[in-house]
């Protein structure tokens, strides 16, 4: 545990008690005490303190968070509800509370991250953040030039455009696509809209991350990779948190037979970032 100790709402939010919002309630109904006395929400406690919940003694020693990475075989649903008979949590069998980082359909294949850390699954998942995923796609039909350039300009599905994404031919048959987006089904889709029938779709990479796992089994991120996943995301969560300054101008007056108009402003890429190299323990299987 930190010296300074964890926040009393996100230590009863990662114990299973309540969740964050829910713990002030707690707290103003004297069903939470610290030492004796009703706490604020935003305490701090630490090895020395006392909590009780309900006068029962809880023992908040937290553990450290757990990341996984899983090659998950087609017909696993990335879904904590264990009430869906092909979850991915019962296919894992992990001894503690993990969640998917994300999902990958049911009928696709490849790699996905789970993890006990709340906190960075909102990192990676923010769509200004612009993290890779990369993808092998099986298609029915002959790649042409025509659908590899289509797929690259970004096509209309749902409502929108998807953003341009690099895409190459590996076979006449195969095609590697790299997206910074996750809308529902979307490779899917954008494949359906050059009436391209998808015979297999395969996550091969995330972020630095890279496939290196046999169908159906996983393995915990070494030291190395979570750090780089901790730098990654605090990096792009800095660019799509800093607002954009625009250049002083001078006050121009209105002319009065006109009105004035504004000009909107221009958007800057996300600079693209070094991938570092991976390693990785054997892996061991899921168990239904």
């Amino acid at each position: 545990m930190a010296a300074e100790g964890i926040r009393l709402n996100k230590l009863l939010s990662e114990k299973g008690i309540c969740s964050r919002r829910d713990a002030v309630h707690w707290i103003e109904a004297g069903r939470v005490v610290v030492n004796g006395r009703r706490p604020e929400p935003g305490s701090r406690l630490t090895a020395k303190d006392q909590l009780r919940v309900d006068g029962r003694i809880i023992d908040f020693e937290v553990e450290e968070h757990v990341y996984l990475a899983l090659n998950k075989p087609p017909g696993i649903v990335s879904t904590t509800d264990t009430t869906e008979r092909d979850n991915i949590i019962s296919f894992v069998h992990y001894p503690r509370r993990i969640f998917p980082i994300g999902r990958l359909d049911k009928q696709s294949e490849g790699l996905i991250l789970l993890t006990s850390d709340g906190d960075i699954v909102n990192k990676i998942l923010r769509a200004g953040n612009n993290h890779e995923k990369e993808y092998e796609v099986t298609v029915v039909q002959p790649i042409t030039p025509a659908f590899l350039e289509g797929m690259r300009n970004g096509v209309p599905i749902m409502g929108t455009r998807t953003k341009k994404c690099k895409v190459e031919m590996v076979t006449p048959h195969i095609f590697r696509i790299t997206l910074v987006q996750g809308l529902n089904r979307q490779i899917r889709r954008m494949c359906e809209y050059f009436h391209y029938d998808v015979r297999k779709l395969k996550r091969t990479r995330i972020m630095h991350l890279t496939l290196d796992l046999p169908l159906g089994e996983w393995r915990e991120l070494t030291a190395d990779e979570v750090a780089a996943i901790h730098q990654l995301t605090a990096a792009s969560g800095k660019e799509a948190a800093a607002p954009k300054k625009s250049a002083p101008k001078k006050a121009v007056p209105p002319k009065e037979t006109s009105a004035s108009s504004g000009r909107p402003p221009q958007h800057r890429k996300p600079a693209s970032k070094r991938s570092p190299g991976r390693s990785g323990k054997p892996g061991r299987k899921g168990r239904r």
